[in-house]
């Protein structure tokens, strides 16, 4: 038997080559996926403006909440928007602690200038982490500000000069106290930077630094210093001994859990946390990548793996039935099966395997990039992806086999090759079965999504797309049979070709089924995840269209908008009112879950707000929106996610981590575009990442002279004040949903892709597979014009009907998905459908064309030997 497998594979090339692209690629997706979730379950920072601290406290950067009780209960987390921090009395706590040193606060905000580079604000105190000293001049006092050597030189500067610095609470006019310098040079200006990513550092005194950071009382971490002679381990046990029992500070207005309370204690690789709170966020997309995404990507290779091997092994029908006829057993069938997939698997497997790491590699460099994840993360590789991917194919391959191998190996010797000759129409019982469960199954969730909001309906979709892709594949001939029938009627109408195209079809369903399968897969999973993005997007920018009205809309082209500006910009001539917005997110808590939504703190008379934002205010008053904090209002689709209406209170963790209860007192329609969830900035600024508002909207006085106002606004003197129309408001948004559809756009080119692949692959399977037929055909006097117009209709059909049944999959899952998500009916951009329509017929042509025209070289004498 292993004798008889080795010549399968050496003298039938076409079928195992086929094997293996599919086991290939297979191999490279959960390759790719596995490094993704591994990296996502260690990655990890490591330290750089900590690396000389040994002992660093921060806040959790995530938020936690447990459900049931006792054995019942169940947890969840989820990573918090912004900056969490710490409460800056806790250092004198734990300087009191017999083995530290000091406790240095560490706070950390965006400056900006009109003649300096981007600065990193930060507290006096902050030097002894620095390493920094004065070389010249003296340390900061009150109204003054201590620059390094190489910024003051930059800017022309020096001792006693005066500069315009703007910081998160306004802008003021500070005086050079003194030149910094650090003693180890470069490698201290790394890490001085390093956390804020933003320049080098301006030093206020430490009540300033408090000030103008816009969080007061509140420190980004605590640096930790030791006595001679106490080690790193001794050091933390004191410093987690003294903040036990230590409060967080004032409670938030309507809630609890003020950041203080979740300090950490921070060593080794956990001191880049402190520095980069943003990596438990990344760390979290990564995860949700490998994972989720994972899940269904290896789910899917699979799948794709025992269709092609299936179609190998049905391909060599007459060759097993001949074995049967000479007495061969069932046992040796299947065993002779089993040793072809151990042949073919793990090497196609292995092979997979460096192409799985590059993809993964470019994944992590390109979240990396876009800010989704902290720089110094880098791609975690083991065995265990590796080891995943291979033992994945070899058992999908040998699953696989042993199904396809199973009745033809049953048949009786005297009537297997009788059998081989006539292709079953019908599929077998337990595969209409449990295609019909599939299909059942994705009616069930599509109607679950139909009556859920938000995120929920979101969750369910990709299952929805699943399950009708295998009931596709297990009543594959059905529906082959079906779409030949109906498909194949304007073809009997034609020419030779046409004729010779619609006969073979509703002959040969179960070949059509495996070839229209893969496009059915691309067509489905790429319609929904490119659709479901261009519907959000769509729907955003038609809400941010028809609410903002805004006449002027300031910006920045640094961190942000002073929190004055909107004051100032009231005053020009010419200005009715101006309301400043605060961007930042939330948390809510819905269906024993966290999930995320965009929070906007919004400054001014409340009752006002319609004369730049038309939210479209289903129930309730902006009116009663108190600067207590007391009150939200919120999209009613969030509201009916997290079952609030006017009048209920909402669980809330804001930016940092601070829980609250407001009660909601408006509910609105166009969250999507403008923000879900909406708050007076007063309540929002201090738990924010920085207190710079996004954006000032302005609204013109009637009668006003609109490019006087704007020329009178873009005079404000703000250091990177930018005055847009409208569309400033639509490009703010437009960078909050461009990661998600990035990722989605990767997601569908990876399972596109590999599904791409796998249907060019089985294409070509099936073609080259139908020497015989091809043969005869020339020999009975068919032209090789009609041969190819023949396998060209063919490949049309299969196109048409993969694409007609994936986009109505593609479309139930995203109707009750977009319905959801946007309140709308789904968007389908023309570009999509187009390129989707245009690539699964150029993959279908160009992958029939090819192996038909090699087969056509052969000599039509050749027919006679093909019929042996």
């Amino acid at each position: 038997m292993n004798g008889l497998a080795r010549a399968s594979v050496r003298f039938r090339p076409a079928s195992f080559v086929g094997t293996f692209v599919a086991l290939l690629f297979a191999s490279a997706v959960i390759t790719a996926c596995g490094s993704m979730l591994q990296t996502g379950i260690t990655a990890h920072v490591k330290p750089v403006r900590y690396a000389a601290t040994p002992v660093v406290v921060a806040a959790d950067p995530s938020a936690r909440i447990t459900t049931g009780h006792g054995d019942d209960a169940d947890s969840d987390a989820a990573s918090l928007p912004d900056q969490p921090r710490v409460d800056t009395a806790l250092a004198d706590r734990i300087a009191r602690a017999p083995g530290v040193s000091a406790a240095v606060p560490d706070t950390a905000f965006p400056v900006q200038s009109k003649t300096l580079p981007p600065l990193t604000g930060r507290d006096w105190s902050a030097h002894a982490i620095d390493a920094s000293t004065v070389v010249r001049g003296s340390a900061p006092g009150r109204g003054e500000v201590a620059l390094s050597a190489a910024t003051a030189r930059a800017a022309h500067v020096g001792v006693g000069d005066t500069l315009t610095l703007t910081a998160p609470t306004g802008a003021a006019t500070y005086k050079v106290s003194g030149l910094t310098d650090t003693k180890d040079g470069t490698k201290a200006s790394a890490r001085a930077s390093v956390t804020a990513g933003a320049g080098a550092s301006a030093y206020f005194a430490d009540p300033v630094a408090d000030r103008l950071s816009g969080h007061p009382g509140r420190t980004d971490a605590i640096a930790v210093l030791p006595k001679s002679g106490v080690d790193t381990d001794e050091l933390a046990r004191q410093v987690t001994a003294a903040l036990k029992g230590a409060s967080g500070g004032k409670d938030a207005p309507g809630g609890k859990g003020a950041p203080g309370d979740t300090a950490k204690v921070r060593t080794g690789d956990g001191r880049g946390l402190a520095e980069h709170p943003e990596l438990a966020e990344g760390k979290e997309m990564l995860t949700a990548i490998g994972a989720s995404f994972g899940g269904i990507a290896t789910a899917t290779a699979v799948f794709v793996v025992m269709g092609t091997v299936a179609l190998a092994i049905g391909q060599r029908g007459r060759e097993i039935a001949l074995l049967r006829a000479v007495g061969a057993t069932p046992r040796q069938i299947r065993r002779t099966v089993a040793t072809e997939a151990m042949l073919v698997a793990p090497i196609a497997g292995a092979a997979g395997i460096l192409p799985g790491v590059a993809l993964a590699r470019w994944w992590v460099r390109q979240l990396v990039h876009r800010d989704a994840v902290p720089a110094g993360v880098t791609l975690s590789t083991g065995w265990i992806p590796m080891v995943s991917a291979v033992g994945a194919g070899l058992l999908a391959a040998l699953a696989a086999g042993y199904l396809a191998a199973r009745r033809p190996s049953k048949a009786r010797p005297s009537q297997a090759l009788g059998e081989a000759a006539v292709e079953r129409r019908r599929p077998g019982v337990i595969r209409t079965v449990l295609g019909a469960a599939a299909v059942a199954g994705g009616c069930v969730l599509a109607a679950v999504a139909a009556h859920t909001t938000g995120e929920d309906a979101a969750n369910v979709a990709l299952g929805i797309v699943f399950c009708f892709m295998v009931g596709v594949a297990f009543l594959g001939p059905v529906v082959a049979w079906a779409a030949a029938a109906l498909l194949g009627l304007p073809l009997r109408a034609g020419g030779a070709a046409s004729q010779l195209a619609a006969a073979n079809s509703r002959a040969n369903a179960r070949r059509l089924a495996s070839a229209i399968t893969p496009i059915v897969l691309v067509t489905a999973f790429c319609g929904t995840l490119l659709c479901m993005q261009g519907s959000l997007r769509h729907e955003a920018a038609r809400q941010i269209k028809d609410g903002v009205v805004a006449d002027q809309v300031l910006g920045s082209s640094g961190a942000g908008v002073a929190a004055d500006t909107a004051r100032r910009a009231a005053k020009v001539p010419g200005v009715d009112g101006t309301v400043g917005v605060l961007r930042t997110g939330a948390l809510y808590r819905a269906s024993g879950s966290l999930n995320s939504a965009s929070l906007l703190g919004v400054s001014g008379d409340p009752g006002k707000l319609p004369d730049v934002l038309q939210l479209g205010l289903k129930t309730g008053s902006l009116s009663a929106l108190t600067g207590d904090g007391r009150t939200v209002a919120v999209d009613s689709l969030l509201a009916g996610t997290a079952k609030v209406k006017v009048g209920d209170r909402i669980p809330l963790w804001l930016g940092d981590g601070t829980q609250v209860r407001p009660t909601v007192v408006a509910t609105y329609e166009r969250g999507l575009g403008i923000g879900q969830l909406l708050m007076p900035r007063a309540a929002v600024a201090d738990h924010a990442r920085t207190a710079y508002d996004t954006q000032v909207l302005v609204h013109d006085a009637p009668g006003a002279d609109r490019t006087a106002v704007e020329r009178d606004l873009s005079r404000l003197g703000v250091a990177g004040l930018t005055v847009t129309d409208r569309a400033g408001y639509r490009q703010q948004a437009d960078k909050e949903l461009e990661l998600n559809a990035w990722a989605n756009s990767v997601m569908a080119a990876v399972l596109g892709g590999f599904a791409a692949v796998a249907a060019a692959n089985t294409l070509v399977m099936t073609v080259l597979d139908r020497r015989r037929e091809v043969a005869l055909l020339r020999l009975a006097g068919t032209t090789r014009r009609q041969v190819l117009g023949m396998v060209r209709l063919e490949a049309l059909l299969v196109a048409a009907a993969g694409l007609l049944i994936g986009g109505a999959i593609a479309w139930i899952t995203l109707v009750p998905i977009a319905r959801g998500l946007t309140g709308a009916s789904p968007y389908i951009p023309p570009g999509t459908a187009l390129g989707l329509a245009g690539a699964a017929t150029v993959l279908g042509l160009l992958s029939t064309a090819l192996p038909a025209r090699a087969l056509l070289r052969a000599n039509p004498a050749a027919a006679g030997a093909a019929r042996e």
